[in-house]
């Protein structure tokens, strides 16, 4: 393990930056990604870590040697993995024990961002603690469904803290607008008139703005962040060597994507040596991945909205990393695989999930068992496991009438549902949003009481 790795922009105008330094600024000065300067190889346990939050400390360390975390890693981990990500078999008479669901639902706002999100707070929190910070920080997430609540839940009433929200207006389930908007106290939620690649090129033209960043301390909670990526690769770490202790091979993963942080993740956890075989990426209608996957040109294009709206994304922010990493088209279409689903197809399988394969998927997971079903049919008949996103009770107004019941939100999502919520409106114009961040700049001093009263 190396005490001096740094971590470098994907654009190279940025000096290598420790770990810490990284994870505090969220987007490089030269509005690059970071990414580590290479890429570790864990020597793998003879029997996996007891829990995730084991596993997560493991995976993590040699990352943080540098950091002034390094020795309170353990901890950090405790706290923000106390809940698992279990790997369940699918049922149906097309399975033979091969096929699992990988539910990465169980957290606090039912999506697997709530993973890293925990993690990054307590870090930035510990990183706060440790370089005696006064000026608050504030947290600033373009989300297109999901990221949102989970950073809001994680970093809410955090001493030193606020959140700044920003959401496709119109463009997110009921109940995902409502878990963005339900938080109040340093959590501040903003409804854009436009796409989430709006609220994605406006949160990055603020974290790029040298003269905002001089009056208001900005990091971000995207995927973008280093400390949203990192920590994602915990449960795929713990999946595949459970999965390798269980069956003596290793599991292929099918993972839904829009903003690629969740694939990335994935595809750094098979790099670092982890048992994963396969990563095949399972999109939308919104179909920039597939398109370029299948040779032709990578070429953003306009978002469309779709049933599966967290991955309503037309500039896919982590294929930078991606690019990075493996240097050429020809080694990245080697790497990795993505098919589209239409919302036709991602209602007929919603609709049949039950009985085909023993679960109610999400709309996002639909697109998932969709793309098992197309490996299937081409002889594939591997250990695959589906990655499940989200849990299907926040999309309720979809996939009920398609089950044909009531499906129950689990116990944190339902205190969410129960609490009153309130959105501010907002322009898709990056003048607009550095004008509101300025005008409610709260005064140090006063940010910190207020927090800290908040949190008592």
């Amino acid at each position: 393990m190396n005490a001096h790795l740094s971590f470098v922009s994907t654009r190279h105008g940025t000096a290598p930056t420790p770990i810490d330094d990284a994870l505090i600024a969220g987007l490089a000065p030269d509005g690059g990604l970071y990414v580590p300067e290479r890429i570790l190889q864990l020597t793998l346990p003879a029997k996996p870590p007891a829990t995730l939050a084991d596993t997560a400390a493991w995976v993590l360390a040699p990352y943080f040697a540098g950091s002034v975390l390094r020795d309170a890693l353990p901890a950090l981990c405790a706290r923000a993995y106390d809940f698992d990500a279990p790997l369940v078999p699918l049922k149906g008479p097309q399975h033979d024990g091969r096929d699992h669901v990988l539910e990465l639902f169980h957290g606090p706002t039912a999506a697997f961002k709530d993973y890293a999100a925990r993690f990054l707070a307590e870090a930035l929190g510990a990183l706060r603690t440790a370089r005696g910070d006064s000026d608050p920080t504030t947290i600033l997430v373009a989300t297109s469904g999901d990221t949102g609540a989970a950073v809001a839940g994680a970093f809410h009433r955090r001493p030193g803290f606020e959140v700044v929200i920003l959401y496709p207006e119109g463009r997110v389930s009921p109940r995902q607008a409502h878990g963005l908007e339900c938080w109040g106290d340093n959590v501040r939620t903003f409804r854009v008139a436009g796409t989430f690649d709006d609220c994605q090129r406006m949160a990055k033209a603020a974290l790029a703005d040298r003269d905002l960043r001089e009056k208001r301390a900005l990091t971000s909670a995207n995927s973008i962040s280093l400390g949203r990526l990192l920590p994602q690769v915990a449960y795929y770490a713990h999946t595949a060597l459970r999965h390798r202790q269980a069956h003596g091979e290793a599991l292929n993963l099918i993972v839904p994507t829009g903003n690629l942080g969740n694939a990335a993740a994935a595809w750094l956890a098979r790099r670092m040596g982890l048992p994963i075989g396969d990563i095949v990426l399972a999109t939308n209608a919104n179909d920039v991945l597939p398109r370029y996957f299948a040779g032709a040109p990578y070429a953003p294009q306009a978002t469309r909205a779709t049933l599966a709206n967290a991955m309503d994304v037309g500039a896919p922010s982590n294929f930078e990393r991606l690019t990075h990493w493996l240097g050429d088209d020809k080694s990245l279409r080697a790497s990795l695989r993505a098919y589209a689903v239409d919302d036709e197809v991602i209602r007929r399988t919603i609709a049949t999930a039950p009985e085909r394969h023993g679960i109610v998927a999400c709309p996002h997971t639909a697109c998932a068992l969709h793309v098992l079903d197309i490996l299937r049919l081409q002889g594939n008949q591997r250990a695959w496991s589906v990655v499940a996103t989200a849990h299907p009770a926040k999309f309720e107004t979809i996939v009920e009438p398609l089950v044909g019941h009531a499906v129950a939100p689990p116990p944190a999502l339902a205190a969410c549902l129960a609490r009153p919520a309130h959105g501010e409106p907002l322009r898709a114009d990056d003048e607009a949003l550095k004008a509101t961040l300025l005008a409610t700049r709260a005064p140090a001093r006063a940010t910190a009481r207020r927090a800290a009263a908040i949190h008592d």
